[in-house]
């Protein structure tokens, strides 16, 4: 099997309502579709979303990666294309489209494992009272575990996640890297007796020696989402223990090859992970809840709730969602 065309697409997906943390603000989904065919007629697909603000990649200069690089995959193996597009130059969400499309065409990526897995869902950041009303709502349509975005102002914070202590759910906080570490040391403070599941990502990616003090500070578990990209990063964040879990994405690392290499690493070294997604099409969902059913010993969490987002059910979903659970289709 040798690869004879690579083709790009852009798409979009309409959300049902915004999506508000603290680095951006997303009405729609857009992203980059890419199509592998290979010489016995086999087709697999991959997509990349546009994500600025965690990896510095728009739709042009995806697809300008994606054409780049295709000329060089064209007549080889989807398991020689893979080596090459892992020692080029590019964003690391261009690689994972292309890498999500390659790993399909690989003999053991037939092999799919089907357990029932939870998601949570997103409480995007406004203000505490319509906070408080999305998260009643999520909790009524059956998800119990909310993901919880949070910005600069501390006060803000701590308010709404006292107010969302009374709800029937686990509580996820992600500051999206907006606090400093007096920041959160004033939230696990003022939040001591909450219970919460995690915090995600409490201040700047590049501030490994704060976010350690944080986790040795900390009654919470603590995540490392930005500050984790590539294996390399994984392994500095889990050697000095920056963190108690990482959050691993296929935007991040470039792909499912280089998860599961994260994936293994982590396993090897009895660390849970999260895996998480960007705001994604139905094709990158698929892909890493697949990879989701093959880890599931290393995986404690899943943030893969971009479906439950999208305006209208999309029918290239290989999995159904019902409040938190997710199952694949029969």
């Amino acid at each position: 099997m040798k690869i004879v065309d690579i083709s790009t697409e852009v798409k979009e997906i309409a959300l049902k309502t915004p999506f508000i943390t603290a680095l951006r603000r997303v009405e729609r989904i857009e992203f980059v579709r890419v199509t592998v065919r290979c010489d016995d007629g086999s087709v697999a697909l991959g997509e990349a979303p546009a994500t600025r603000a965690v990896t510095g990649e728009d739709i042009y200069s995806i697809l300008s990666a994606v054409a780049f690089i295709a000329e060089e995959l064209i007549d080889l193996t989807p398991s020689d294309a893979i080596k090459t597009l892992h020692l080029a130059e590019m964003g690391s969400s261009a690689k994972a489209a292309l890498d999500m499309a390659l790993f399909s065409l690989l003999p053991d990526a037939k092999e799919k494992q089907s357990i029932t897995l939870e998601t949570d869902i997103t409480i995007s950041l406004k203000d505490a009272d319509e906070m408080l009303s999305d998260a009643t709502q999520a909790i009524a349509n059956g998800m119990n575990i909310l993901k919880v975005k949070f910005g600069r102002d501390i006060k803000h914070a701590i308010e709404v996640t006292k107010r969302l202590s009374d709800l029937d759910a686990k509580l996820i906080i992600d500051a999206n890297q907006a606090w400093t570490q007096d920041d959160t040391m004033e939230y696990l403070e003022a939040t001591l007796n909450v219970k919460l599941e995690l915090i995600e990502q409490p201040v700047k990616a590049d501030q490994l020696h704060e976010l350690r003090c944080i986790t040795n500070y900390s009654h919470v578990p603590i995540v490392a989402d930005e500050s984790v990209f590539t294996l390399e990063d994984a392994k500095a964040v889990i050697e000095y223990a920056c963190a108690d879990m990482i959050n691993i994405k296929l935007m991040k690392c470039g792909g499912v090859t280089k998860a599961i290499e994260i994936l293994e690493f982590a396993r090897k070294n009895s660390v849970k992970c999260m895996l998480g997604s960007m705001l994604e099409g139905p094709i990158s969902i698929n892909a890493a809840l697949n990879l989701a059913m093959q880890y599931s010993d290393v995986i404690a969490y899943i943030d893969l709730d971009s479906p439950l987002l999208y305006k209208e059910p999309s029918d290239e979903l290989e999995f159904d969602f019902k409040g938190c659970e997710i199952n694949r289709k029969r």
